[in-house]
Formats: C-alpha cells, sequence, structure tokens
C-alpha cells in the first residue's frame, strides 16, 4: 500500500527501488487489451460513459475504513448516476482466498484491491488477469499525485519478473505503519511512562505482567498478524538494509544471522515469559484488539488501519507510539501502504474503473478518509487530528518516516513466503522450533528464490 514527498515516504523511496526475479511468461501476449490502451487514448468523461454496472471488491470491512468506502461508492454514483456500483466486502483474508478464482470466472470484478506481494498482485500480473494503468496514470496525472516511491510499491514488469519498477498497476489510498497500540489507564495504574525506547517497551512489559496484567494481546490463528509483530522486533535488533533485501526479495542477505536469531528468540521468548496473552495461534486477529478496547490487556503491536476502531471503542483512552531503539531517534519499523486498487482484465469498463479509482483517490477522497479515521497516502500531515490516538498514529507516521525506516512487508519476499513465515511464527510461538531453526526455515524460501 502506499504511502510532503520525503515527510511521508523516505523510508518506501530505500526499500521499494528494485526487485528481482519472478519467472513466468508475459501477461497479455495472450489476453486481449482494452481498446482504448492500444492507443494511448483514455475515455475520461463517465456521464458519457451509457449505463454501466461496476463490480468493486474490496478488503474494507472494519468501521472506519468501511465508512470511507460507501461514502465514496455514494458520491460517485450521484455524480453518474448512469453508474451502478455492485460492492463485494471482504475480509482480509476471505479476499486473499477467493480473489484468485473470482478473476478467472465469468463474474468477474472490474476493480480488486489487490495485495502488492509477488503472491497476488505480482501473480495477477503474470497471469495477465491486472491492466497496466499507465495510460490513466496519464490521463490523469497519478505521477504527479502521487510520489514515485509511492507508485513503486504498485509497479511490475509486465511479465512480473521486476517489483518496484515498471508499469502501474495500482493505486493506494492510505499509508500504513504498524506499531504499539495500550491502554493510557492501564499505563496510569501501572505506574508506567509511554516507552521511549525499545529497552523501556520490553521493561514495561515485564512491569506489567509481574503486576497480574497481560501485557501483550496477540491474535494469531490467521498466521499473518504474527508477522506484524515479529517485524518491529527484526526492526529493531537488525540492519534496515538487510532488511529491505529480505523484505523485497533482493539477492545478498541471509535470514541465518545472529541479529535475525536474536529477533525470533525474542518473540519465542515473550510468549514462553507469558507476555502475551494464553493460545495466541489459537485466538482470533479482531478478538485481539477488541480484547485491548474491554480492559483486558496493556498492549498490542498492530497496524494504523485498527486506530479507527479503537478510538471509537476506546476514546482517549487509546494511545500509539513506535519504539525505537535509542530514545529521539525514528522507529525502524514495518509500514507501507494499504492495499492498490488496480483494474482487472477482465473489465468490459476499463476507463470507468479506472475513473473510479481516481475518485476514490483524489484530493476530495484524502479529506473524507481523514474525516472517518483513516490516515490519506498524500499530504498525510495536513489531515493530522490535534488529539486521540490517530493523531499519535500520524504523528508515528511522519517521525517513522522522516528520521526512522518503514520497512517493507516481510510477506513480499517471494511468492510463498506469506505461508512460510506465518507457519514458521506459530511453530515458533508454540516452542516447537528453535530460533534458530526457524531461521533457516525462511532462507531456504528466500535463498531458493533468490537464486533463480
Amino acid at each position: 500500500m502506499k504511502r510532503t514527498r520525503r515527510l511521508m515516504i523516505s523510508g518506501i523511496a530505500l526499500a521499494a527501488a528494485s526487485a528481482i526475479a519472478l519467472t513466468g511468461c508475459t501477461p497479455g501476449s495472450d489476453t486481449k487489451k482494452p481498446d482504448s490502451t492500444s492507443s494511448g487514448e483514455v475515455q475520461t468523461d463517465v456521464s458519457k460513459m451509457g449505463d454501466i454496472t461496476l463490480r468493486v471488491w474490496d478488503q474494507e470491512v472494519r468501521g472506519g475504513q468501511n465508512e470511507q468506502m460507501t461514502k465514496l461508492n455514494d458520491a460517485f454514483m450521484a455524480k453518474y448516476p448512469n453508474v451502478k456500483i455492485e460492492r463485494n466486502s471482504q475480509s482480509f483474508d476471505d479476499l486473499a482466498k477467493t480473489l484468485r478464482l473470482a478473476l478467472t470466472g465469468d463474474q468477474a470484478p472490474d476493480v480488486v484491491e489487490a495485495n502488492n506481494a509477488r503472491n497476488t498482485m505480482g501473480q495477477f500480473v503474470k497471469a495477465g488477469q491486472l491492466v497496466p494503468l499507465d495510460p490513466w496514470a496519464k490521463a490523469y496525472g497519478w505521477e504527479d499525485r502521487y510520489p514515485e516511491s509511492v507508485l513503486n510499491y504498485s509497479r511490475y514488469s509486465d511479465d512480473a519478473k521486476t517489483f518496484g519498477s515498471g508499469s502501474i498497476y495500482g493505486l493506494p489510498q492510505v499509508g500504513e505503519v504498524v506499531g504499539v497500540f495500550y491502554s493510557k489507564k492501564k499505563l496510569q495504574k501501572l505506574g508506567i511512562e509511554v516507552p521511549a525506547d525499545w529497552a523501556a517497551f520490553e521493561a514495561a512489559l515485564k512491569t506489567a505482567k509481574d503486576a497480574g496484567e497481560t501485557p501483550l494481546l496477540l491474535g494469531n490463528i490467521e498466521k499473518w498478524p504474527g508477522i506484524h509483530v515479529f517485524g518491529p522486533v527484526q526492526g529493531a535488533k537488525v540492519d534496515a538494509a538487510q532488511i529491505q533485501k529480505l523484505g523485497f526479495g533482493n539477492a545478498g542477505a541471509s535470514w541465518t544471522t545472529p541479529e535475525n536469531e536474536a529477533a525470533a528468540q525474542t518473540v519465542a521468548d515473550w510468549n514462553k515469559n507469558g507476555y502475551f496473552n494464553k493460545g495466541v495461534n489459537g485466538t482470533d486477529y479482531d478478538a485481539a484488539w477488541q480484547d485491548l478496547s474491554k480492559g483486558k490487556g496493556v498492549f498490542l503491536i498492530g497496524g494504523s488501519w485498527l486506530a479507527a476502531d479503537l478510538g471509537d471503542a476506546m476514546g482517549d483512552d487509546a494511545g500509539f507510539f513506535a519504539p525505537p531503539v535509542t530514545a529521539g531517534e525514528g522507529a525502524h519499523t514495518t509500514g507501507g501502504t494499504g492495499l492498490p486498487f488496480a483494474v482487472t482484465s477482465a473489465s468490459k469498463n476499463p476507463d470507468a474503473a479506472a475513473a473510479y479509482i481516481d475518485f476514490i483517490t483524489n484530493d476530495d477522497a484524502m479529506q473524507i478518509l481523514a474525516d472517518t479515521g483513516n490516515m490519506p497516502i498524500i499530504n498525510t500531515q495536513k489531515y493530522a487530528p490535534e488529539s486521540g490516538v490517530q493523531a499519535d498514529v500520524f504523528k508515528t507516521f511522519g517521525d517513522v518516516t522522516s528520521k526512522g525506516v518503514l520497512l517493507p512487508y516481510l510477506d513480499y519476499a517471494t511468492p510463498t513466503f506469506s505461508d512460510t513465515l506465518g507457519e514458521a511464527l506459530q511453530e515458533l510461538l508454540d516452542g516447537k522450533i528453535t530460533a534458530k531453526k526457524f531461521t533457516e526455515t525462511l532462507e531456504a524460501d528466500y535463498a531458493d528464490f533468490v537464486g533463480q
């Protein structure tokens, strides 16, 4: 997902410049391109496109996410009465399961929200199932609207061998950063200051445990939530340049290092020491953050997308920070952009689909995103609220991207890495594998991919 230029995105710019090989045939070689792209000319006046039904699939299911999509869809249809939007909104996990099959069916959606990673968007590009959006980017001025480093998160070569450059295949709405949500009341009760660095955070976990509290909430039944816990831990212990190579599947790094092993051991020790709630691998992701709002824990490591719901549930009690290794510096933590919206090759109305994507990512849309508790990817600081957990999130995002490093989502690395890492983390948390075995498992997947 992607995310003024340097303040917001400098960390992404370091990470997204290049990525290496995916093998496969060139999409489009046997897939008909939309007529409007053959000459590079597109139609942008939606009112003259006739009666159209646009099928839109997204994963904006939570409170503020769903609210912004509802408002934007209603506004689009009010502006263009000739267009009817049929929205199919699913959870991140459900969308990942159903989208692959849907793209090959007779009722394929026109617009989809596709994870930028190689195992999702990369595979769709490789299969010729998404339309390169360069003609519309030129017509609507998207390369002026979005910083290059943001667009790089949705760029692939037409054969999907290169990630980070090539054609534009999607546009994101929001920026994302992973940090620590917490209950202010809990910290006050425990006599804990908001941790200013990583050592203070780990000390706070012990203090909370000693006081009989559940220090850290995690719902990892879906496997991917654990990746968002491991990422910030790794960021505190491993050189950022190494993480960037690993996360984007670039050669020149290794998982089997003492630093990566130390990060894995930290997460394992947290569970062994009782810092997490019991049964993390059997706990639902949503149940975990909801427990924080119910006073059943002190901290929760999660993404900025949870801020709207936690703010609604907890009010002024909710806070957010990302601990740096050294107080006063910027944190090295996971983040990037929200899932980009893309146009499918099956769409019979690619001009209308692209116009819709332009509409939900323009300046007016960014204001609606901010008003509904989301963090706009463009001109983020302009929309920062004055107080509340969202103010914390916006400030943290700015601090990380200006003084720290925004590190890539680790599942970007290879087409299979999301499953490899998610399963390995579950085994690590359950004590079924050692930290050393954990890094060896990841190295096998990574090394096999970069060796191709």
